[in-house]
């Protein structure tokens, strides 16, 4: 069940700094600042922490992490962790995220990056299999087909982001609110109607990511897996509240490309569509807030072919790595499943989520718990579908269907989510911890 993300838990770390742009799974995001009522003297806060967790891809880990939020620019967030385990893992991690560029008011860079040895990691797929073999992460494929070895996981992420001056960022690419408990005050940025030139944020995204990582079979020779891709994005965020929207939607159109270069070994593209929708359904005896959010993603892989090759084996090209592209399961889509269970040229998801705001918050009234900031707890009920295919057909993308169901605890923490959901799928039960809503 301890099928925790190593990011997910760094990021838990900075919370308390209320990382803007960290609240959703696309790239891009909105750029903001949050006054909270209960704080009006400012946003600027440091914090290191040590930390442990049991992890099945790690062992029992002890770290500490450190960051500062709000220092020079209000939405800009520096941090770092370090962590190692009794079983061999060691890992690193410092990020700098939206740093608005001098004399270039709209735009901002972000980078990431990580050094890490795993004591055990997995991988849904393998690069040749029989003809008539069923494939290692396809939809029909058994949930016991994965390699787990040792291995290195190391990663970087360069982002450069630029506010269109449309809409609600019309006059300036950073926006502010105003919250009180958590909830809005201000001005809400979208959620009445759908017209970028007049509501909601447009973002432009340019990034170029890196990824290697090593699998150490103590029978067979080392396999590297590298990528070097670039993406470009277009995001329109017209929700109320982008931290925590309740009315609303979002739309993500992104296409990744892979030129082979440096290490990587194929090239391959991926186009994909991503759209979220919230209704609001006001306040109860029980509850500050009440809202239905929805999500849709679909991706393919258009460049994707399968070959036979000398030894009567199948191999594929054009196709993204395991980790890219067409994935399913993990701590954004599909909770129920482990992490890129499913993986594929194509893809289509779905997610519904009932999210409850209690009107009680036991925590803020714990005086050695003041500094995290807990503005509300939230209960959440969430039911996932989708599947990936071989080829992108409506007949068979909407055919058997991979679900699961699962529950979430929420907190808003200096104007930042944590959540810990718990997803149930015919294969088993995974709990995730994350920073940030998954949609």
């Amino acid at each position: 069940m301890k099928q925790f993300s190593l990011l997910s838990l760094c990021l838990l770390i900075f919370i308390f700094l209320s990382a803007a742009d960290m609240y959703a799974k696309t790239e891009a995001s909105v750029k903001f600042s949050i006054s909270r009522e209960e704080n009006p003297q400012g946003a600027k806060n440091t914090l290191t922490l040590p930390y442990a967790f049991p992890s099945d891809s790690l062992g029992f880990s002890i770290g500490v992490g450190s960051g500062a939020r709000g220092y020079g620019q209000d939405q800009l967030l520096v941090g770092g962790t370090v962590l190692g385990s009794f079983d061999g893992a060691g890992i690193g991690i410092l990020g700098l995220w939206d740093y608005n560029i001098p004399w270039f008011k709209r735009f901002f860079f972000s980078a990431l990056g990580s050094v890490g040895h795993y004591p055990a990691q997995r991988a849904y797929a393998y690069p040749f299999f029989p003809p008539d073999a069923i494939r290692s992460g396809s939809n029909e494929s058994d949930k016991d087909d994965y390699v787990e070895t040792e291995g290195w996981d190391n990663w970087s992420d360069f982002t450069l982001e630029y506010v269109l001056p449309i809409g609600k960022a019309g006059t300036r690419g950073i926006l502010s609110y105003r919250t009180r408990n958590g909830l809005l005050l201000s001005e809400p940025s979208g959620g009445e109607t759908w017209n970028p030139l007049k509501s909601g944020v447009t973002v432009l995204l340019l990034q170029q990511f890196n990824r290697y990582q090593s699998y150490e079979p103590e029978e067979l020779s080392e396999v590297d897996v590298t990528v070097h891709p670039f993406r470009l994005a277009l995001y329109h965020n017209n929700t109320d509240f982008p931290p925590n929207p309740s009315t609303g939607s979002a739309q993500y159109l992104a296409i990744t490309h892979d030129f082979a270069w440096l290490e990587s070994e194929d090239v391959w593209t991926f186009v994909e569509f991503e759209a979220s929708k919230y209704f609001s359904l006001g306040k109860s005896d029980w509850a500050r807030q009440r809202i239905i959010a929805l999500n849709f993603w679909t991706g393919d892989a258009p460049g994707w072919e399968e070959h036979l090759a000398d030894g009567g084996v199948i191999v594929t090209s054009g196709s993204p790595t395991f980790n890219q592209g067409a994935t399913l399961g993990g701590f954004y889509k599909m909770r129920g499943y482990p992490q890129n269970r499913f993986h594929d040229r194509s893809v289509i998801y779905t997610s519904a989520e009932y999210r409850y705001t209690l009107d009680w918050n036991p925590l803020a009234g714990i005086s050695w718990l003041q500094f995290l900031h807990t503005d509300w707890l939230q209960l959440v009920g969430f039911a996932e579908g989708g599947r990936v295919a071989n080829e992108y057909d409506f007949s068979e993308l909407f055919s058997d269907w991979k679900v699961d169901a699962g529950v979430g605890l929420r907190a808003m923490m200096s104007g930042g989510v944590v959540r810990f959901d718990v997803g149930a799928s015919d294969e088993g039960v995974n709990a995730w911890v994350m920073f940030g809503l998954p949609f």
